[in-house]
Parts: C-alpha cells; sequence; structure tokens
C-alpha cells in the first residue's frame, strides 16, 4: 500500500495476515500496539470476531479501527435479523467500504482484512483506507512488517492448504516479520473459520507451530 494515504505518525507498526485455504481462512497477527518507537502495550487485540462465520484484522489507527469494529458488528447483528443468516465477508467488506467511502476527505487511517466463511466457502478480502477492497485469492498481509511476512508466504503457499497447515505457516510468518520489523512483536493471535466456526488458537498451541 502507498504510504502517502498514512500521515506521518499515524501509521501504526503491526503484522497482519488473512489466508484462504481449503477448508476455512486463518487470520494471524502479532500483539505489539506502537507509536514511533514507542511501545504502547503488548496486548492489543487485532484481530476482532464479527461473528461465528467472520472476523476482521486491523492495522493503523486504533481509535479509527475500534470505531470500525463496533459499526460492523452491529450491521452484523442487524443483517441476521433481517437475513436470518450470518453476515458473510462479501457483505461485511460492501458495508466497510462504503463507508470508508463516504469518509475518503477525512479517511480512516487502518488496512483491514475480512476472512470468513460464505455459505461453507472461505472468502479472504483486504480493504484500504479509503474503501478499496480487493477479493484475495491466496493471502492478504497488512502493516510495517508485511513485507518479511509476505516473502515468507509467498514461499510456501500452496492452493488447497487446509486451516492447520495454514496457521502453521502463518506463525512462523509472523515470527519472521518479529525478527525484520521492530514494530512488531511480544506474542501471536490466530484464529481459524470453518463451517464448523470460529476457533483461537491458544498459546500453547502456537509455541506446537513454531517448534
Amino acid at each position: 500500500m502507498d504510504n502517502r494515504v498514512f500521515p506521518e505518525g499515524v501509521r501504526h507498526g503491526t503484522t497482519t495476515l488473512g489466508l484462504v485455504c481449503s477448508d476455512g481462512v486463518v487470520l494471524g497477527s502479532d500483539v505489539r500496539a506502537t507509536g514511533g518507537t514507542y511501545i504502547f502495550s503488548s496486548e492489543a487485540i487485532k484481530i476482532h470476531k464479527i461473528n461465528d462465520n467472520l472476523g476482521m484484522t486491523i492495522a493503523g489507527g486504533v481509535g479509527d479501527a475500534e470505531y470500525l469494529v463496533k459499526i460492523l458488528k452491529v450491521q452484523s447483528e442487524i443483517y441476521s435479523m433481517n437475513e436470518g443468516k450470518p453476515m458473510t465477508p462479501k457483505s461485511a467488506t460492501s458495508i466497510i467500504s462504503l463507508i470508508m467511502q463516504e469518509n475518503k476527505m477525512m479517511p480512516f487511517y487502518v488496512e483491514l482484512i475480512l476472512g470468513g466463511m460464505n455459505n461453507n466457502v472461505p472468502e479472504v478480502y483486504s480493504v484500504d483506507p479509503v474503501g478499496g477492497n480487493i477479493k484475495e485469492s491466496k493471502f492478504a498481509s497488512t502493516g510495517s512488517g508485511s513485507i518479511a511476512a509476505t516473502g515468507y508466504m509467498e514461499s510456501v503457499y500452496q492452493d488447497g492448504m487446509s486451516t492447520q497447515d495454514a496457521a502453521r505457516h502463518i506463525a512462523k510468518a509472523l515470527k519472521i516479520a518479529m525478527k525484520r520489523d521492530s514494530a512488531t512483536g511480544d506474542g501471536i493471535k490466530m484464529v481459524a473459520i470453518t463451517k464448523k466456526g470460529y476457533k483461537e488458537f491458544s498459546k500453547d498451541e502456537i509455541e506446537k507451530m513454531l517448534k
């Protein structure tokens, strides 16, 4: 993404990933929140559950990102009541994109990844600060450590990869990003979203993947 979209000092460091698998999607992130060279938190939440078949990763301004998360959760509940089924990644991306398009003169300083299941079909979308969105056929990465993470993922990604294999690779990609990007660090969070629902990997599970 073009750095000019983010004013100086706003583009906070992080690394997030979303990967399309044969049986679902996997989302991953580090847990460090920074501003310049200062570490604000080592327990930042960067993966948010929207509903049982949809999650979203955030990178950028925390206030803007949390506002969009709250809006999307409300819209997801309304959608479920009206349609009688959970909001899909495609619908969620359309809503977020419209909100960001309407505010592009004063943009939300965020990069987002939305991933989940659409009628048992895994989908991942990336969204930029002015509402542009791309349906990713393989994977997406955001944040200051994304170059290192993307380099690793490009070398290992295979069509038909399972969520378990994907989780292992995402954990390794985030570990690599932590070594190369000082704004990425302090731990790894990951979730898998399949037709069985939304699963967050435990710390022990992630540590085993890194051995």
